[in-house]
């Protein structure tokens, strides 16, 4: 642990914001898996909702910094496929 103020300060800055991004991470990491498994389950209903859900947290991701988004436009461009294809 250091010593001074200023750095300490800066290790529990850093710390909060390792933790809110991680939080980030498995929120978008499940809604990810949410729609995959409605997807392949083939319910088209439970797969649009979950679609929903996975594009705000993907768009939400964005704006965190968590994903580029050039990243989250692929991955919202292959969901939107995939659920498509269950039409």
């Amino acid at each position: 642990m250091p010593n001074i103020k200023s750095v300490k300060k800066d290790v529990e800055r850093s710390r909060a914001a390792y933790e809110k991004n991680k939080a980030n991470k498995s929120a978008l990491k499940t809604a990810m898996k949410k729609f995959e498994a409605a997807v392949v389950s083939g319910n088209r209903e439970q797969a649009e909702v979950a679609y929903k859900v996975a594009v705000k947290t993907v768009d939400q991701g964005v704006k965190k910094g968590i994903l580029h988004k050039n990243n989250a436009a692929r991955k919202k461009s292959s969901m939107t496929l995939k659920l498509n294809k269950l039409a």
